[in-house]
């Protein structure tokens, strides 16, 4: 067996654990899109949104002058009075005023069933990895790693579901809003994409035997390297 595998292991799982993080961050939070009607009188007050898989949070902003690139409501960052709503994702007939009700409640749903599924995938990959930490165990790695990587498919299908609800909605000639921009929360899940699946193919790597160096030996009996 190589000696450096345990160790390879352990590097391995700490990046995972930053992508598991990512994720988790990613999902819990509101902040995938910020969304803003356009301004026309630079002496009112305007409506911006943001939104994540779960809730939308509104905030009425004192608009202030802007350039002439510049006609839209923000940044969100700008003080103002906040309000948030829990989508009633699974409630026949409800839904936010904000969004169409037939298509982004759809997409809003989809989003956030494959965000639920990214998650299940990653716990299950960290209980095998934990439990191949013991004596015997190395061939939980090989599910462990698999896990991973299906938890970093499935948030990846999330956000591109995510980007083409926002884009549909921009779309629509019926709504509010005129300009858009990905926030923090989906550059986190685009992160956690990168290192779910990048490092559990890695981990699915350092899992597998190592390759015979002569063509006459097997996977079996060829020597470990030192």
């Amino acid at each position: 067996m190589d000696e450096t595998k345990p160790l390879k292991v352990r590097l391995t799982f700490c990046v995972l654990l930053v992508g598991v993080s990512l994720l988790f961050a990613a999902v819990v939070t509101d902040h995938w899109a910020v969304l803003s009607p356009k301004v026309e009188d630079f002496n009112a007050t305007c409506e911006a949104a943001h939104f994540g898989l779960w809730r939308l949070c509104t905030k009425r902003i004192h608009v202030q002058k802007q350039s002439a690139k510049e006609t839209g409501c923000g940044p969100i960052s700008l003080p103002g009075a906040h309000n948030c709503s829990y989508f009633k994702h699974f409630t026949p007939g409800l839904s936010s005023e904000i969004f169409e009700v037939t298509t982004q409640k759809e997409y809003s749903i989809s989003a956030a069933a494959i965000a639920i599924f990214s998650v299940g995938f990653a716990i299950i990959g960290t209980i095998c990895v934990l439990f191949s930490f013991q004596k015997k165990r190395d061939y939980l790695l090989k599910p462990a790693s698999m896990f991973y990587t299906f938890a970093g498919l499935c948030i990846i299908i999330s956000v591109e579901v995510m980007r083409q609800s926002v884009k549909r909605m921009i779309d629509s000639k019926d709504t509010v809003w005129m300009e858009y921009s990905y926030s923090w929360s989906f550059a986190c899940a685009c992160s956690a994409f990168v290192l779910l699946f990048v490092f559990g193919i890695v981990l699915l790597l350092i899992a597998l035997p190592r390759f015979p160096q002569n063509p006459w030996e097997t996977c079996m009996d060829a020597e470990p390297e030192h």
